[in-house]
């Protein structure tokens, strides 16, 4: 296989999970932000600095406004993590790897744009931003079924399967940190009924709010959801079910060419962090300092990955 290849299906699926994962952090704050009277910049704030667009959104606007934020977020081309712009660098590369995908999983790719690019071809709004959100959603599902359901399980399902997991674990560690973010401003808060809601948001936008309920019956503690989303095996969004994944896969790679590359130590180090690490270890350490050590360790993995292309040839 060509390293290019790997490269476009790993970038592929990178930027059609990120298209969904931009927009459940938009969700996040969304739902967080509707717990005050009056909208407040700190809301919105904490959204753009967990997707790491804060200073490219003060370049373009002088002041924060939600309605100008949802808008850089969702369609803005001079965002690289837009959501359109995901979208539009996702099927670029699916097109560039087409002959690669199955019938079925470029046909829903395209379709995905296509869909999607006519919902963005308006400004989001408060009251139209909940549809939007679930539009995309059903949308990257139906594409994540298509390309699950047909692909073969070879090199290029893997490269392809390093690429969401990467990208979903950052996403997951992002939004919790928003919660970071929007605290800042009352921490006096915390433990209360304020608190408790913006916790529950979390696991709303992650789409983990009925299957947390059956985990932890209901109780919607800090430690324990933080415990969910971090450190849970069977939870599909959790960092360390994302790593579970993302070692099978690299796995994978090397019994097919029988040698390993530096991605291999730094995914085994972090998946054993996250086998070894309590909760209460985290929350004593901070859960903000944990997420961002571990959305640098994350991001050196999918650099030695991509570095690693010109070995899979």
């Amino acid at each position: 296989m060509l390293g290019r290849t790997a490269n476009g299906l790993f970038w592929m699926s990178r930027y059609l999970e990120r298209a969904e994962n931009t927009a459940r952090l938009i969700d996040a704050g969304f739902r967080m932000s509707l717990t005050r009277s009056t909208e407040s910049e700190d809301d919105w704030d904490g959204v753009l600095q967990s997707a790491g667009v804060r200073e490219l959104y003060a370049a373009k606007y002088e002041k924060l406004a939600g309605a100008d934020a949802m808008d850089f977020l969702m369609r803005d081309k001079t965002n690289p993590s837009s959501v359109i712009n995901c979208l539009e660098f996702g099927r670029n590369n699916a097109r560039m790897v087409r002959t690669a995908l199955t019938r079925e999983a470029w046909e829903s790719i395209n379709e995905t744009w296509l869909e999607l690019k006519t919902v963005l071809a308006k400004k989001v709004t408060h009251a139209t931003l909940p549809d939007v959100i679930d539009a995309i959603k059903r949308r990257v599902a139906h594409m994540r079924g298509a390309f699950s359901g047909t692909q073969l399980r070879d090199e290029l399902y893997n490269f392809a399967m390093l690429g969401s997991f990467i990208e979903r674990a950052d996403n997951t560690a992002r939004i919790l940190d928003v919660k970071y973010y929007v605290l800042l401003p009352s921490l006096l808060h915390v433990g209360g009924s304020m608190d408790n809601f913006h916790w529950q948001s979390i696991l709303r936008s992650v789409s983990a709010f009925r299957s947390y309920s059956w985990v932890y019956d209901a109780e919607y503690k800090p430690a324990n959801i933080a415990h969910f989303l971090i450190l849970n095996r069977r939870m599909p969004r959790s960092l360390a079910f994302c790593y579970e994944q993302i070692a099978s896969n690299l796995a994978h790679l090397a019994r097919d060419y029988g040698s390993q590359i530096s991605a291999h130590e730094t995914a085994a180090r972090t998946r054993n962090m996250l086998l070894t690490t309590s909760i209460d270890e985290i929350m004593d350490k901070g859960l903000h300092e944990f997420l961002e050590g571990f959305i640098l360790s994350n991001d050196t993995l999918a650099s030695e990955i991509s570095d690693g292309y010109r070995f899979y040839k």
